[in-house]
């Protein structure tokens, strides 16, 4: 038997206007090389200068996740060339980071929890992109020079559902934090894993072997496990040693499997030394107590929700989720919707037909306030849940959003005029008088017959509620 051994480092660009060195500007999808200066292209000459904002958003995420934030952290030189890498080097931190010694909490499907370590996170400058078109390559380098928080875990996970959990909980904080947009798909939040195993009780780590950018959660998952398989079949089959090294390999999305890209650096390989251009950075008492105003992170909101909503935890995890998701239920809340019928209405019936269409919460065409109005006609008896579901299909198709207005043009009020319902009910148990003599000799799972029969006769606009009481006042009288 084996254990899998897993440690993530996580790239997040950080949402800052301008890039980490220089005074270009972030912004996404622009025409190749238009973003940059002579510091980003690393002209010699060209000093770079730190950008405050940048200093400020990783010194938040490190009190988010309970780190020790230095006051003093350097910038270092991690020489290696790519083509991408117009100066040779990438300006990082190494030795003494920004933010280290952290912790996060996820929880597996059965409740509980597990405390992951954050070794460190670091600033650092990202490289340009390289552009592959036939036996042709080109370089972009609007991201040479974007800041970056590089989040490293300690080697504390155990398996692929694990690594996700993990990620996704560090995915949801840094968009509470609003220090980073986090699309995986513009590849603002990417993740390089390290893989090995070990027989179990073993205290030694395996061959350490490094799945570089993947930019989404399934392949993530997919890259973890076919790695895994691959290294268990080695060390079966006594070819560990040959097949499994130090090295970095690249996910196949198509194929579902990893290939070797190229060997693996250790530390020293890189060549750190302190960027003689960047002073140390020192950071001041107002900047500490400015980083420690941080929102209300997923944890927080769950423990709240529980407590003084009354929703049940694993309700609360999924709506905490996304930060979108959560702030559309807490408008729902203000609305007036009572917290329970919130909770089933947006996380089934709304999210459903999101999904379904293929939207996020965030591009709803049902607003949380206008959800909360049709939760309302439903607790006071205007609409039945079946008719609150019509509604909502229509307000999904349509653009109108007048709930009661809608009610009265859909013909979805229900009935809840007593002698009307009671007129129906003596139709209904005249024309059933044997079921009726069954009913009253014991037989009362018959009151679902009875209740239907009416529903029917209503054609479903009776308030089922007043159906059930007075169909017993009937048949007991």
């Amino acid at each position: 038997m084996f254990e899998t051994v897993i440690g993530l480092e996580v790239h997040v660009q950080l949402n800052t206007r301008s890039k980490i060195f220089c005074s270009c500007p972030t912004s996404f999808a622009e025409h190749q090389n238009k973003n940059t200066c002579p510091v980003c292209l690393g002209l010699p000459g060209a000093l770079p200068v730190l950008n405050k904002e940048a200093v400020k958003k990783a010194m938040s995420f490190g009190f988010a996740v309970n780190a020790t934030v230095n006051r003093r952290s350097i910038f270092n030189r991690k020489s290696y060339f790519y083509p991408d890498s117009p100066k040779a080097y990438q300006i990082s931190q190494f030795d003494v980071p920004i933010v280290q010694d952290g912790e996060l909490f996820i929880e597996d499907k059965k409740g509980e929890r597990k405390r992951i370590g954050i070794t460190r996170a670091h600033l650092e400058a990202d490289a340009g992109k390289s552009l592959h078109e036939g036996s042709i390559s080109k370089v972009d380098l609007n991201r040479a020079d974007t800041p970056l928080l590089e989040i490293v875990s300690e080697p504390d996970l155990r398996s692929s559902d694990e690594a996700v959990a993990y990620l996704r909980k560090l995915h949801a904080i840094v968009r509470y934090l609003d220090i980073s947009d986090a699309n995986m798909q513009e590849g603002s939040f990417r993740c390089d894993v390290n893989v090995s195993i070990r027989p179990k009780g073993r205290e030694e780590f395996g061959t350490r072997v490094e799945i570089k950018n993947l930019n989404s959660f399934r392949f993530i998952k997919q890259a973890i496990e076919y790695e895994v398989e691959r290294q268990i079949e080695a060390w079966e089959d006594g070819v560990y040693d040959e097949e499994v090294w130090q090295e970095t390999r690249l996910f196949d999305t198509e194929a579902g499997e990893t290939r070797s890209m190229r060997g693996k650096e250790d530390s020293a390989d890189y060549r750190y030394f302190p960027d003689p251009d960047l002073r140390p950075v020192i950071v001041t008492d107002e900047m500490m107590e400015e980083a420690k105003k941080i929102p209300e992170l997923p944890d927080e909101k769950v423990a709240r929700y529980a407590q003084e909503l009354g929703i049940k935890r694993e309700d609360a995890l999924v709506i905490t989720a996304v930060k979108e998701m959560a702030a559309y239920f807490e408008a729902m809340i203000a609305a007036g919707a009572p917290a329970r019928a919130a909770v089933t209405w947006l996380t089934s019936e709304l999210q459903g037909r999101l999904n379904k269409a293929g939207l996020e919460i965030q591009n709803s065409p049902v607003s949380a306030e206008t959800l909360g109005q049709v939760i309302a006609r439903i607790e006071d008896g205007t609409i039945s849940g079946k008719g609150a579901k019509e509604l909502l299909d229509y307000m999904m198709e349509n653009e109108e959003r007048n709930v009661d207005g809608l009610i009265e043009k859909l013909g979805l009020k229900q009935l809840s005029d007593d002698s009307a319902i009671l007129e129906m009910i003596d139709q209904v148990l005249a024309a059933n008088s044997d079921k009726v003599e069954e009913y009253r000799a014991g037989k009362e799972k018959l009151l679902g017959f009875f209740v239907g029969q009416v529903m029917k006769a209503s054609k479903g606009t009776a308030n089922p509620g007043k159906v059930n009481q007075l169909l017993k006042e009937r048949l007991s009288s």
